[in-house]
């Protein structure tokens, strides 16, 4: 790092959804995470106390709003409403997990625009700036009027898949909706690309399942942004492999598994899930064949160049 953030106007907080990522990024940037506690009214209403001052300081906050979602969203506006009242110089909130993503437009009458809303509170709560990761849909950026930075995980994903030296790969994207994403890791492994077509509801296994392209005899790797209920990366991986597919490899960015998706993962021809810890897996969670590569070296870089006014822009790739 290029400055003594121990001297500097700067502190790091964490609140409650993934503490062990805050203290991987505290640690490499060589900073102690700011006091502050995190406590529950006996009615279950949140209370949050800052226990040292944040006066004249530019603060980072780092928390996923991931499962219990409606319980960390809200523990993130009353820090942000906290740091606020508390004459924080700016308020720079870090979400690696930016939930209630999946509803960004309205695919049918009568529906919330749910992205839409929780960026309202956000930045009525008083944010300064929202940095994440691998939002759900690009256009969330948008929703926001404050600055809004979004960091690439394929990288992180690919870097891994290399050292693993695969061959004859191709990626395979498990609809028409992420074959953006899956270009992304194709031109990182420098390897073609094929699609799974997919009629039927999105999230269930019944329907049929077509591949568009080549797959017979090669490692497939599946990509996706989340992997949440597994059925679309069990149910991607089982047609693969009906096609000729050699062997199956599955990432993504944020693994939400919910529900069974460790049972259908543990009962699935799957070799590997790769992931990153931008939610932290239970230890009921673990898998053998789940691999969890830490973000925590690209959120420090982050925090490091928005503090000192450096472009982040050489991160996004």
């Amino acid at each position: 790092m290029s400055r003594d953030f121990q001297e500097s106007k700067m502190k790091v907080f964490s609140l409650s959804s993934n503490l062990p990522l805050a203290e991987e990024i505290a640690d490499n940037m060589g900073v102690e995470l700011g006091k502050s506690t995190v406590t529950t009214f006996s009615d279950g209403e949140v209370r949050i106390s800052i226990e040292e001052s944040v006066r004249g300081y530019d603060v980072f906050v780092i928390q996923s709003t991931s499962e219990p979602v409606n319980q960390h969203i809200l523990e993130l506006l009353i820090m942000i409403d906290t740091l606020k009242r508390a004459s924080a110089k700016t308020i720079n909130i870090f979400i690696p997990y930016y939930g209630y993503a999946r509803q960004d437009r309205k695919a049918r009458p009568r529906e919330p625009i749910t992205a839409k809303l929780v960026a309202d509170l956000i930045q009525e709560a008083g944010a300064s700036r929202v940095i994440s990761l691998d939002l759900h849909a690009p256009q969330i950026q948008g929703f926001f009027n404050i600055p809004v930075d979004q960091l690439a995980g394929i990288p992180i994903l690919a870097s891994y898949l290399q050292e693993k030296q695969l061959e004859d790969v191709v990626v395979v994207s498990p609809d028409h909706g992420s074959v953006s994403r899956a270009r992304q890791l194709a031109d990182h492994l420098k390897a073609p690309i094929a699609i799974i077509d997919k009629r039927g509801p999105r999230e269930t296994e019944v329907g049929e399942s077509n591949i568009v392209g080549n797959i017979a005899g090669k490692t497939a790797v599946l990509v996706d942004d989340i992997v949440d209920t597994g059925t679309r990366m069990t149910s991607g991986t089982k047609a693969l492999m009906a096609k000729g597919a050699k062997e199956v490899y599955a990432c993504c960015t944020h693994p939400v598994l919910s529900g069974i998706a460790i049972d259908k993962i543990n009962n699935s021809d799957l070799k590997e899930l790769i992931v990153t810890n931008s939610i932290p897996i239970p230890e009921e969670k673990h898998l053998e064949r789940i691999t969890q590569l830490s973000v925590a070296p690209l959120m420090s870089d982050a925090i490091t160049r928005v503090f000192e006014d450096r472009s982040v822009s050489p991160l996004f790739d």
